[in-house]
């Protein structure tokens, strides 16, 4: 499978026999533009402008943005309801955190997911490969419970996301304060924008992998 990081918290998971999916698209308002990117289906974790872009992505059939269970092909998929905030969504909303599970490979995309780690949410989650995590705080769980959360499902591969880069107008954290609580030994910074990952690829240890937006 491949994965493509298009900058915020979105991402193309492509599976090898083509199936391709968008993850929260943006808009411009975010601080640069949308990339333009073609997909069948896009997953929207919540209603918000920075990640329900949905008109963006060219030739998409299928939205999904509710909670449940749905099938493409070659892929499977779980929506699973959660919070944008600390106090049960009365400040910010809920939040869909998506599961997917394409060529063998278990990925899970947080969203904007601002409520505190508990084990009933770690539960429902497991197991996890892969884990595209928000780490940017103010909206979203910061540097320091993002890090929970990976001590906690303890995933192979950890890209982060919504996080401020070059031209990001939202009061957000850098990555930095993100990677600086691993060790260097488990971070890889990548220029590159797109992972490959095959499931002979992931060997239990947790490796952080920093991708960026081009």
């Amino acid at each position: 499978m491949k994965i493509e990081y298009l900058g915020h918290s979105c991402f193309k998971l492509t599976e090898s026999t083509g199936t391709s999916i968008v993850c929260d698209p943006y808009d411009s308002s975010v601080g640069y533009d949308f990339p333009e990117v073609q997909a069948e289906a896009v997953t929207v974790s919540h209603g918000h402008y920075d990640h329900n872009n949905v008109k963006a992505v060219k030739g998409c059939k299928t939205v999904i943005d509710g909670e449940g269970s749905y099938s493409l092909p070659g892929v499977e998929i779980d929506a699973i309801k959660s919070y944008h905030d600390e106090n049960g969504g009365s400040d910010r909303g809920g939040n869909l955190i998506f599961k997917f599970r394409m060529d063998g490979i278990d990925v899970c995309h947080l969203g904007d997911l601002g409520e505190e780690c508990s084990s009933a949410l770690i539960d429902q989650l497991l197991p996890v490969n892969v884990l595209l995590i928000p780490v940017g705080g103010n909206y979203t769980i910061d540097a320091e419970m993002a890090k929970e959360y990976v001590d906690r499902i303890m995933p192979d591969v950890v890209i982060p996301m919504h996080f401020r880069q070059k031209g990001c107008k939202l009061d957000i954290g850098k990555v930095d304060e993100f990677i600086d609580l691993f060790d260097e030994d488990c971070i890889a910074e990548s220029e590159e924008d797109e992972l490959d990952l095959m499931r002979s690829d992931l060997n239990g240890d947790t490796k952080i992998v920093v991708l960026r937006r081009q």
